[in-house]
This record gives structure tokens, C-alpha cells and sequence, in this order.
């Protein structure tokens, strides 16, 4: 019996000698693992960041962190919000074509949101509150964006740096820094434009050169188009302008986006002003040489392709036709200069980065690459915004698209811009509009006295930013 509890507890002993054993072996492993780790470890450095450090960080692109708080480009996943391209079609185009390039080179993966302009200023304004910001990038109009950073909710995209590579006109320029800070990259613009058929340029007055017309030089003024349409008239018999005047037409926009701002320096302020007046007595003049079919025109394109008119005036849409059914006889011209300037519609699209962003480094590469020229002359193509970046199109192959964007880039690199933003009034914009159709036809077809029309007038369009509380727009500001 003594001997079975014997061989028992000799049993037990070796048991517990085994196990003592194995936990020494493991502890031996667990030390010479650690320290081949640590003498790794001693010997590694930091990459360059590729993502932001923490929310909230304050760091430039050349910042670098510990390896904790370094994220690789395959852990980083960008929310793009945009007002612009949320048409299905442009959706289509965003997320087959414009970024899987950007993502395979880089290994950043991009989110893309098309939103109104509602909804993106209901979303950021909670993250604001919350101090939880999801959103990486923005790309919404100037007057969105000119809101946002008069709230405080933008970053300054100056600690960036310049973009290497990138020229941008002065005008854009200008505008993308608001309430002290570069509140965003431009990106995209549209416009309206004068479109004149090449024939026109063999009655041109004197003084006044092809080149003058299209390079938009100081020679080309309200007075030089209102003496070559009279030449036109004396050697053909031909009314030569044409305007969308009618009643789907865009010609509201000519008068206080482009007349205005030329004759009186503004398009609300000195709507009733001595030098309004001039302007409306110069418009009674210029429109003897208007085609008679212009208060019934929507569109220029067809006019110019039948021959109607020489010369005429629309938004870039509906003009593009014309251009790219016979590209070799039209040209796409900067809007005259008048004695305030040479006023022009421009819709600016910008870039812009929300305060406290995550992923803001990798937010500035997708702002690097979306502003390259190639791919702006790929937007061009595809969805027809045009380029914000000055050169584009000198790279683009012959053809309607660079007669389309030589001519608006001429437009943007005039000296003497002065620019119309097309003024926020949600459901009121209207009302904006038909008051200067109402003026049109008050003191043009009908031939009222300006002085005894503008007055009411302008008393009404007040009343429309008063009522909506929205500011005026530039250059009025």
C-alpha cells in the first residue's frame, strides 16, 4: 500500500518538474523575443505622413508622427461631399473615371456624395456642433463656401503650400480667400461668352484687330461692338447681334451680370444710378443692330448655325453646338469692357478642406491631383466644366473644346475682370431676374424714360435681399 502512495507522489513530482520546466523555456522565448523586437524597433524610422495625426491636427504636409499615429494609405478612406456633378450621369463619371486613377496611385480610397446644397449645409453645421467631422473635402459653389468660412468652418489651406505646377488666374485667386484665409483651391467655372462667326471679322472698325476681339485687349469695349455692328449693317444689310431674349431665354443675365457691372460697377446698388442710365441709353442704340428674332430666341446656337446673326451672346451650354458642329467658323471671345470694367457671370467651383477634417494630408493630395491639367481637360470632356487652372487649354487637341475653353480662359485672364456672382436668393431668384426684363422692356421696346423706370425698380430688388437676407452680390460688396 505504502509503496503505490510512493510511486504516486514520485509520479506527481516529475509532473510538476515537466510543467516548472516548460514555463521556464517560454519565459526564456518571451525575453529573446523582446529583445530582437526592441533592437528593430531602435533601428526604424517614420515614413512621410499620409494621413492626419488625430482630429483637430494642426500639421502641414510635412509633418511626420510617431508610428502609432501614422495611417497608411490603404487605411484611409476620404468622404468627398459635393453640391456639383450629382447628376446620375456625372456620378458615373466621378467614381468610374475621375478617381480610381487618383486611388491607385496613391492607395487612398475616395468616398464620393453628391448633395444639394441643403442638405451639405445641414450635415456640416451638425458635425460643427458636434466636434465629430467626417467630411474630408468640399467642392460646392463660391457663395457656399464664402458662407462656410464666415462661420469659422473651413481650414486655411495656406499651410499647404503652393500647388507645384498650378497657375490659376488672378480673379480666381481673389476669390478663394475669404475672411483672412485661403478657404479654398479653385476647381471648376462656367460662363457666358460672346460667340462671333469669323466672316464678321472683315468689318471690323478701325483701330480694332481680330486679335484685340479675342485676346479681350482694352481696345475691345461696348463702343467698339456697337461700331462693328454698324459696319456689319452698312456692308450686308444684316442685323448682326443676336440675344436669347426670349422668354426662356438667359438674356437677364447680360443685363446684370455683364452690362451692369460694366457701365455702373455693380448689378444692385446703382441700379437707378446717372451711369445706369448711360447704360440703358447705350443699350436703345445697340439694339438697332439687333436681330429682330432676339425676343424670341432661347438659345443661340441654332442663329448662329443658320447665319440669322454674326455675332451673339449665351451661356457656354448653349452655344457649345454651334462650336462643335463647325469649330472652324466660330470663335469664343471675352465679353466688351465698359467704362467700369469688363463685367462677366463667372460660376466658380472651389476645393476646400472642413476645420478639424480628418485625413487632411490626404485630403490636399486629392485636391494635387484633381486640379492637374490632364485631368481638368478630362472634365472638360466628360461633363463640360471648365478648367480653373490657367494653360489647360493649349493642351487640348484642335477641336471645338479649345475653341470653347480658349475663349472662356481669355475671359478669366482679362486684366480688367470684374466679376458677377449670380446672387443667392433661393426661391426669390425669379423675381430677381424679371425685374431687369421689366426694365428691358420698359425703356428698350417701349421706350420709357430710364430715369422714371429704374427708381421703382430697384426699391422692389431690395427688397428681395432684404426679404431673404441675403447679401449682394459682387462686385457690389
Amino acid at each position: 500500500m505504502s509503496s503505490r502512495r510512493s510511486l504516486r507522489r514520485g509520479e506527481a513530482t516529475s509532473r510538476y518538474l515537466l510543467v516548472g520546466a516548460a514555463i521556464v523555456v517560454v519565459i526564456i522565448l518571451l525575453a529573446l523575443g523582446y529583445y530582437f523586437y526592441s533592437q528593430g524597433a531602435a533601428e526604424t524610422t517614420t515614413g512621410p505622413l499620409t494621413g492626419e495625426a488625430g482630429e483637430g491636427a494642426e500639421t502641414t504636409p510635412e509633418t511626420t508622427t510617431s508610428p502609432a499615429a501614422t495611417e497608411t494609405p490603404e487605411e484611409v478612406t476620404l468622404i468627398w461631399a459635393s453640391t456639383q456633378l450629382v447628376p446620375p450621369t456625372e456620378q458615373q463619371f466621378v467614381k468610374e473615371e475621375l478617381l480610381p486613377p487618383f486611388t491607385q496611385e496613391t492607395g487612398i480610397k475616395v468616398e464620393f456624395i453628391g448633395m444639394s446644397y441643403g442638405d451639405l449645409n445641414v450635415r456640416l453645421q451638425s458635425e460643427m456642433e458636434s466636434g465629430k467631422v467626417t467630411i474630408s473635402l468640399i467642392a460646392d459653389l463660391h457663395g457656399g463656401l464664402d458662407l462656410y468660412a464666415s462661420k469659422g468652418w473651413l481650414e486655411d489651406l495656406s499651410k499647404f503650400g503652393a500647388l507645384e505646377g498650378r497657375e490659376f488666374p488672378q480673379v480666381l485667386e481673389d476669390y478663394s480667400r475669404l475672411y483672412g484665409i485661403k478657404a479654398y483651391v479653385p476647381w471648376l467655372t462656367a460662363t457666358y461668352v460672346f460667340v462671333v462667326n469669323k466672316e464678321a471679322f472683315k468689318y471690323l472698325p478701325p483701330g480694332l484687330s481680330e486679335e484685340d476681339v479675342i485676346t479681350g485687349s482694352e481696345k475691345w469695349t461696348y463702343d467698339a461692338l456697337l461700331e462693328w455692328a454698324k459696319n456689319i449693317e452698312a456692308a450686308t444689310g444684316q442685323k448682326p447681334l443676336g440675344f436669347p431674349a426670349g422668354p426662356k431665354g438667359l438674356f437677364h443675365r447680360f443685363l446684370h451680370g455683364y452690362l451692369y457691372p460694366s457701365f455702373t460697377g455693380a448689378q444692385v446698388k446703382n441700379f437707378d444710378s446717372p451711369e445706369a442710365v448711360q447704360m440703358w441709353s447705350y443699350l436703345k442704340e445697340l439694339w438697332n443692330y439687333v436681330h429682330p428674332q432676339s425676343t424670341v430666341y432661347e438659345a443661340m446656337a441654332a442663329p448662329l448655325l443658320n447665319g440669322e446673326v454674326l455675332i451673339a451672346w449665351d451661356h457656354t451650354a448653349r452655344i457649345k453646338d454651334a462650336i462643335v458642329q463647325k469649330p472652324d467658323e466660330f470663335v469664343v471671345v471675352p465679353a466688351p469692357a465698359g467704362p467700369k470694367g469688363r463685367g462677366y457671370i463667372l460660376v466658380i467651383v472651389g476645393l476646400a478642406i472642413p476645420k478639424n477634417a480628418p485625413h487632411q494630408d490626404a485630403a490636399w493630395r486629392l485636391i494635387e491631383y484633381l486640379t492637374r491639367p490632364e485631368v481638368q481637360s478630362l472634365i472638360l470632356e466628360k461633363v463640360g466644366f471648365f478648367p480653373a487652372v490657367s494653360g489647360v487649354s493649349e493642351k487640348l487637341p484642335e477641336g471645338p473644346l479649345k475653341v470653347l475653353a480658349q475663349g472662356v480662359g481669355n475671359q478669366l485672364n482679362t486684366p480688367d475682370s470684374l466679376v458677377a456672382l449670380i446672387p443667392s436668393l433661393g426661391e426669390k431668384g425669379g423675381d430677381f431676374s424679371n425685374t431687369y426684363r421689366e426694365a428691358f422692356k420698359a425703356i428698350v421696346l417701349e421706350g420709357k424714360d430710364p430715369q422714371q423706370v429704374l427708381p421703382e425698380l430697384k426699391q422692389y430688388l431690395l427688397s428681395l435681399f432684404q426679404e431673404t437676407g441675403a447679401s449682394l452680390p459682387p462686385p457690389d460688396e
